[in-house]
């Protein structure tokens, strides 16, 4: 039984289930789906209430960080009790173009020669993790949301602004996968 549970759910179970905790939502508690809004939470908590982005009613929106403690505990389970015990399959093309960028050592979801504490105090490292993570921060802020807010949420209630944004989501991913994140590997 535990072996057909550690491979992964098919798409077409997975999404569908994805899927449904919109309207779920929607009728439960009239709340929309979005992660990217639970870090202003965390703020708004932490924060005296003078500045105004964090001058609101915070516990109205509790839900929302019992359910990314949620995602984390699930994730966390996930990975202690049924991680795959397989190694993960790279494609040979794959493996070739990322060796003539120096990474040669791919045995889990992240290549260590990228993604590992030694790793962050390299050029490659502060572009990648630092950089990286204040763009993407800067741009869930700018953009109103994340890519489960717009493109989960937002399109399924029809929302113009959320078409928009998961359209630049997917331009700027093939961008950076294909034009950016050579150049930074090549580095």
């Amino acid at each position: 039984m535990l072996e057909s549970i550690k491979h992964p759910w098919p798409w077409y179970i997975a999404g569908p289930l994805i899927g449904l905790m919109v309207p779920l939502l929607l009728i439960i508690g009239n709340k929309s789906f979005g992660i990217s809004s639970s870090l202003q939470h965390l703020c708004a908590i932490c924060v005296p209430a003078n500045i105004p982005l964090f001058s609101y009613d915070w516990k109205k929106e509790i839900w929302n960080l019992v359910f990314v403690a949620g995602i984390l505990l699930g994730g966390t389970i996930s990975i202690q009790f049924l991680a795959d015990p397989h190694p993960i399959i790279i494609h040979q093309a794959l493996r070739t173009e990322l060796s003539h960028y120096g990474v040669t050592e791919i045995s889990g979801l992240l290549p260590n020669q990228l993604f590992s504490w030694s790793a962050l105090l390299t050029l490659k490292g502060i572009i990648m993790m630092v950089f990286g993570g204040f763009m993407i921060g800067f741009g869930t802020r700018y953009a109103g949301g994340c890519t489960s807010g717009h493109s989960i949420m937002g399109l399924s209630t029809l929302q113009w602004s959320s078409l928009l944004a998961t359209c630049c989501f997917m331009v700027g991913g093939f961008i950076m996968a294909n034009l950016i994140l050579p150049f930074i590997l090549s580095l």
